[in-house]
Formats: C-alpha cells, structure tokens, sequence
C-alpha cells in the first residue's frame, strides 16, 4: 500500500488532529487514514456510518385559507 509523507504541518494542527483522534478512539494514522477517506469518498465513506442531517421543516402561508380533512390528504375516507 503506498505512504503518504507531509512535511511542515503546524504543531497546533497535529495537536487538534491528535485530540481528534482520541475523541474517535483511534490512532493519529488511523484518523488521517478516515480524514483522507471522507474528502476522497464523500462524508458517506465514514465509518460511523451515512451523514445524518437535521430533519428541517418549513412553513408558508398561501393565499388562501382552506381546512383539509383526513379523506383530503390520504384519500381514504378514514379507511
């Protein structure tokens, strides 16, 4: 398997990947190993699994104003 080698990072970057990876209980490598994952792959390429995002919900008013009922909405007649 190839090596990457990066020279000149910040103390105060290996630090916070360093914390970073502890929070994830793995190893400096093994963290810039999923880092490097995640930006090649997709956030989705995690191994915590897919990203979830906050369910967001939006309201608007229309122009009208109209009461929908149960048969409205699912067509069943309450069925």
């Amino acid at each position: 398997m190839p090596s990457i080698h990066i020279r000149n990072v910040d103390d105060a970057i290996v630090a916070r990947l360093k914390e970073r990876a502890r929070t994830h209980n793995r190893s400096l490598q093994g963290e810039l190993r999923q880092i490097l994952k995640e930006a090649a792959l997709g956030p989705s390429a995690g191994a915590e699994g897919p990203v979830r995002r906050k369910l967001e919900l939006t309201t608007v008013r229309v122009g009208s104003s109209s009461d929908f009922g149960r048969g409205d909405i699912y067509g069943d007649d309450g069925r």
